[in-house]
């Protein structure tokens, strides 16, 4: 009779698994928090940590990595700093901060982090990428030559933004940016353009009236919105404009276009000095850190239209700015103007005048707009700069009530008609052709003379008797050819017809 074995099951799997190869030690490097302040720790002890490297706090807060010194981390928090508190430990994550990309983003309100806050569930994303990135190189870009259509009558015809331009806008407050802003992302309802609008800083009312403009007009479906408000830590805010720029980054690889609105860099500047001074970093200008104008160069240089080689697409800037007392001099402003290609100034000076939108055509210019321009608008509104520059050197002079002659006072007439046919309600972005006619109208003389009040509900009617009457102008636009004289006369003969003028009845100096 065999013997029975002198083991159990039990001791053969002990001593299987203690004959077995003996795993790697798996090593968690570990920090302390030395410091916490407003929205920024000192960590020491990861001396192996890298510049915008991901860190995660024993709180659950995170935070990113921006000083790197011996034994000390300057760490910008992406929470609330109250929650941090000295002596917590802190881990590497071995990866820098990114955020979540892809279609799945379309029509969801997320944080700087790439968190939803619309309370529709988790976002479903295609991959991640880091907020930081190199701008394509020289090699990689395209000639700006494909107009990006905002609605407004004085922007699309005198100042002009190309599909890939950078263009400023910058006002004092209340003058109407954010308005400019949101009308032009409603007008890519009549294009294939993706939107994404960047909050950075504003109060949580005004971006909640900002999207429930998007949701009433139903733009909301087809637009990212990246927010990082007021009541946020700074460091969000920081973070913010990089997070929409890597978004919009994504879509531009695949070959679509994408605007991109940041509202406003102004409160970005602020946010970046705050987390700074914070770190002890010497101040400059201003208080302002010494690398505030790279800070926002390396964003918006991020933005252009790209080679088929680069994905085709392109990526068209806004950035917000705000003035204080029209001071177009200060620090922020003057780097913003250097970095981008024009900029759309508002005026308040045009604002108490009632003119609406407040845009000063003699302080604002498109650098590269101009050759991405609708030729309609070129055959239509080429002069209306110099007519409005004309007639605001005849109205100051006329002031002093010296006598003016028959031809100075029609300039004057014709001016002051025009300047009134550019007004335009907020949330009411007009297509091409209803632009040209109401510009045609007025640069033709067709509006002289009469009061403000009337010519508001003379352009109405124009709009409204169009009808099929200029679908072959509108072909022409969308082909974007240049008018023939018989178009031109198709468009006078439709605002003739809606102002009740005989045909052969031309008004102003030029009669």
């Amino acid at each position: 009779m065999a013997e029975k074995p002198s083991f159990t099951p039990a001791r053969n799997f002990l001593g299987a698994l203690m004959d077995g190869p003996t795993p790697a030690p798996a090593l968690t490097e570990v920090g302390t928090v030395a410091e916490v302040g407003d929205g920024i720790a000192v960590v020491s002890g990861l001396a192996r940590a890298l510049a915008d490297e991901l860190l995660v706090f024993a709180s659950g807060v995170r935070g990113v990595v921006l000083d790197l010194e011996p034994d000390r981390l300057g760490v910008i928090l992406l929470g609330p700093s109250d929650r941090v508190t000295s002596g917590e430990d802190v881990w590497r994550t071995h990866k820098v901060f990114s955020v979540p990309v892809g279609t799945g983003l379309i029509g969801r309100i997320l944080d700087a982090t790439g968190s939803p806050r619309d309370g529709k569930g988790a976002v479903v994303s295609t991959a991640e990428r880091p907020v930081e990135a190199s701008a394509p190189g020289i090699l990689s870009r395209a000639p700006v030559n494909r107009p990006l259509a905002t609605g407004i009558k004085v922007i699309d015809g005198a100042v002009p933004i190309g599909l890939g331009q950078r263009e400023l806008i910058i006002g004092d407050r209340q003058t109407g940016k954010t308005s400019i802003a949101i009308d032009t992302i409603l007008n890519q309802a009549r294009s294939d353009v993706l939107s994404i609008y960047c909050a950075i800083g504003q109060r949580g009312d005004a971006v909640a009236r900002v999207i429930e403009t998007l949701r009433k007009a139903g733009r909301l479906a087809s637009t990212i919105v990246v927010a990082a408000g007021d009541e946020d830590a700074p460091g969000l805010a920081y973070v913010a404009p990089y997070a929409a720029m890597t978004m919009a980054e994504y879509f531009s690889d695949q070959g679509r276009d994408v605007l991109v609105i940041f509202d406003d860099l102004t409160h970005h500047a602020r946010s970046y000095r705050e987390l700074s001074l914070l770190l002890r970093r010497p101040p400059g200008r201003e208080a302002f850190p010494g690398d505030i104008f790279y800070v926002h160069a390396r964003l918006l240089e991020r933005a252009g239209q790209f080679t088929a080689d680069a994905g085709g697409g392109s990526i068209t800037a806004l950035p917000v700015v705000e003035t204080q007392a029209e001071n177009l001099s200060a620090y922020i402003p003057t780097n913003l103007i250097s970095i981008t290609d024009g900029q759309i100034y508002l005026s308040p000076r045009l604002v108490r005048k009632n003119q609406f939108p407040a845009v000063d055509i003699g302080l604002s210019v498109s650098r590269v707009g101009g050759k991405a321009q609708h030729r309609a608008f070129r055959d239509v509104a080429g002069n209306l700069r110099v007519t409005l520059s004309q007639f605001e050197e005849l109205e100051d002079f006329a002031r002093f009530g010296t006598r003016l002659d028959d031809n100075t006072r029609a300039r004057l007439s014709r001016g002051a008609a025009v300047r009134t046919a550019l007004r335009q309600p907020e949330r009411d972005p007009m297509p091409a052709v209803e632009q040209l006619l109401v510009l045609m109208a007025a640069l033709e003389g067709l509006l002289d003379g009469l009061p403000e009040k009337d010519v508001a509900e003379v352009m109405v009617r124009m709009r409204n008797s169009i009808g099929d009457s200029l679908k072959d102008v509108a072909e022409i636009i969308r082909q974007n050819r240049s008018l023939e004289e018989e178009d031109k006369r198709s468009l006078l003969k439709v605002a003739q017809l809606a102002l009740g003028v005989p045909g052969d009845d031309r008004h102003g100096p030029d009669a």
